[in-house]
């Protein structure tokens, strides 16, 4: 980079890491003293996607953003690394960055929380943040109006899951001196987990949609969705089953669930294993001396958004009109078998919760269910 002939200045500097990427770090020259200071952003050197490229531009504007405030500040009576400059961060620009870089499972619902932001402040706020919203502008009164906007457009925990990814984010932020102050403390978004909002299979839609084929289906999708509805198992699970979790000789399936993996004493699940069961799971592959291959996946699927419209086109060819997602699977499970007498205590175990607080949803949904019932018959008149 050209060096600077002012007496202060301060320059973007690049260092290349020990893993090929590349960090941006500010070389900051004062009264003839220098000092360094690391932003924490970083390039992907070898970008060779539109989105990777893109997201190294955005990357490297925030550093200019960052650069300039500095010299600014370096130049004015107050020189303070951790005051304006970072205060007048592009807060949706820093969204960005941090979601780049996250590598948990939760990644869309980072990028959900992100766009419901961006949206809220269209709506709430119009063109008044058409061009980015500067860390110092969050405050307590927009959180407010954020969780109330996420609540009316969200179902049951959804707003509450949006809203937890985006308080991640305002916390990095604080311990990262672009916010000097949490504006989500003391602002809660609330979820009634009691409540069941997703639509469940009857038993009678379950044999319907069974029966129902059609030339083109993906028939792995087709068996995994079917063992889920038999089992109660997550899409994230199911698609990691392997022949090395099946005991054929006892008939039980034994995996730990990713969701609650290295959280939860219950994270680990055993289900038994019927004959429709095992014969959905098949026999495991063997080599060429007739070894089984245990670490074979079970269910050879493609992305869950592959899974999932593959699942709606099903459920209309077989007239079901109701807005079935794969976690309905988990939920016309445990629903069915509460309703045909199973113990709470059991749904629990079979399901994998480690108390009960988030199994009594489903006893709520059988008591609408026996109600509807009772109200289908015809009127009673003395």
């Amino acid at each position: 980079m050209r060096k600077s002939t002012k007496k202060n200045n301060v320059t973007l500097r690049e260092k290349i890491l020990s893993n090929g990427n590349i960090s941006l770090y500010l070389d900051i020259y004062r009264d003839g003293q220098r000092k360094y200071e690391f932003l924490k952003l970083y390039l992907n050197k070898k970008a060779r996607t539109p989105l990777e490229r893109e997201q190294n531009h955005k990357t490297r504007l925030l550093a200019e953003e960052i650069r300039t405030k500095r010299e600014t500040e370096l130049n004015s009576s107050a020189f303070d690394l951790n005051t304006e400059a970072k205060r007048n961060t592009d807060f949706i620009t820093y969204f960005e960055v941090y979601n780049s870089k996250y590598t948990k499972k939760d990644i869309r619902m980072m990028t959900g929380a992100l766009q419901r932001f961006k949206d809220f402040l269209a709506e709430e706020y119009g063109n008044t943040y058409d061009k980015g919203i500067k860390a110092h502008q969050l405050n307590k009164d927009m959180m407010l109006a954020f969780v109330e906007y996420l609540q009316s457009r969200s179902k049951g925990e959804g707003a509450s899951n949006y809203y937890q990814r985006f308080k991640k984010v305002v916390k990095h932020a604080v311990d990262n001196d672009i916010l000097q102050k949490n504006p989500c403390a003391g602002v809660v978004c609330k979820a009634d987990t009691n409540v069941l909002r997703k639509d469940v299979l009857s038993i009678e839609e379950m044999k319907t949609l069974i029966a129902t084929t059609y030339q083109g289906q993906n028939q792995e999708i087709r068996r995994a969705f079917i063992f889920c509805l038999y089992t109660g198992i997550r899409h994230c699970d199911v698609a990691g089953l392997t022949y090395g979790d099946v005991d054929y000789s006892n008939r039980l399936l034994r995996f730990e669930q990713d969701k609650t993996k290295g959280h939860s004493a219950s994270s680990w699940v055993v289900i038994p294993l019927n004959d429709g069961l095992i014969s959905l799971i098949g026999q495991p592959p063997v080599t060429a001396k007739g070894e089984a291959i245990k670490d074979a996946l079970i269910f050879d699927l493609p992305s869950h958004t592959m899974c999932l419209k593959a699942l709606r086109r099903w459920t209309a060819r077989a007239g079901i009109d109701k807005h079935i997602t794969w976690h309905c699977a988990r939920h016309s499970f445990a629903v069915n078998i509460l309703n045909n007498g199973a113990n709470i205590k059991t749904v629990a175990s079979l399901l994998g919760h480690s108390g009960l607080k988030h199994t009594e949803k489903y006893t709520r949904a059988v008591d609408s269910l026996k109600e509807a019932a009772i109200n289908s018959l015809p009127e009673l008149k003395l």
